[in-house]
């Protein structure tokens, strides 16, 4: 979750608008997409105006065109991440706030994620990391399923960081996540599995709650 939602809002912070005008809306010149209006999002996130407002100047800085498509986003996710390779773990992720499938995230498709990941309930927010882990949209995770995405994981993070990393690791790891979610032991996490074991593990408690104020 952290990986998540600190890497995403990051660039949005770096550049507060110039111009304070209270009712100034989306400056939208010179885009191939024009998002919804600001009073339609401001009631479909938990974001303010104004905060929308800082969301999209900073989206469309990296993003002049109004979307981004896949290698456009791995490229931007890479900058967080010199050491190691994240083109793994950003398909996975572009693919989740890519909701509708089109092959491309608009604004409003990163703002409704970043809305819950940043200020939804803690059921919202388990929803959307359960979303990312299920890979094929079947309702399920499966081993094989979070095998890619632990080792996405150790790939992103890099040799600099792990430097003793195992060959086996990423086995290790979906072997314990299994051990503590798959509760009936038929092979695959269902969502309210998923939810449940989180809910018990205060450290994941403590990571949902860690970028509430970001913005």
């Amino acid at each position: 979750m952290g990986a998540v939602v600190g890497t995403l809002t990051m660039q949005t912070k770096q550049r507060r608008p110039s111009r304070d005008r209270a009712d100034d809306d989306l400056d939208m010149t010179m885009v191939s997409h024009r998002p919804e209006g600001l009073d339609k999002l401001e009631a479909q996130t938990n974001f303010s105006k104004r905060e929308l407002q800082v969301l999209y100047r900073g989206f469309k800085n990296e993003c002049p065109s109004g979307v981004v498509n896949e290698e456009t986003f791995k490229q931007i996710y890479s900058q967080f991440f010199p050491h190691g390779d994240a083109s793994t773990y950003a398909h996975f992720l572009f693919n989740a706030f890519d909701s509708a499938h089109t092959g491309s995230i608009k604004f409003e498709d990163f703002v409704t994620a970043l809305s819950i990941l940043l200020r939804g309930s803690v059921t919202e927010k388990l929803q959307w990391t359960f979303n990312l882990y299920d890979i094929n949209r079947d309702g399920y995770i499966n081993k094989e399923e979070m095998t890619d995405i632990v080792r996405a994981i150790y790939d992103m993070m890099g040799k600099y960081t792990y430097p003793v990393l195992k060959n086996d690791a990423p086995k290790q790891h979906v072997d314990a996540f299994f051990q503590k979610m798959d509760k009936n032991r038929d092979g695959v996490v269902t969502l309210d599995e998923f939810i449940f074991s989180c809910q018990e593990d205060e450290n994941i408690m403590r990571s949902l709650q860690l970028f509430e104020n970001v913005i």
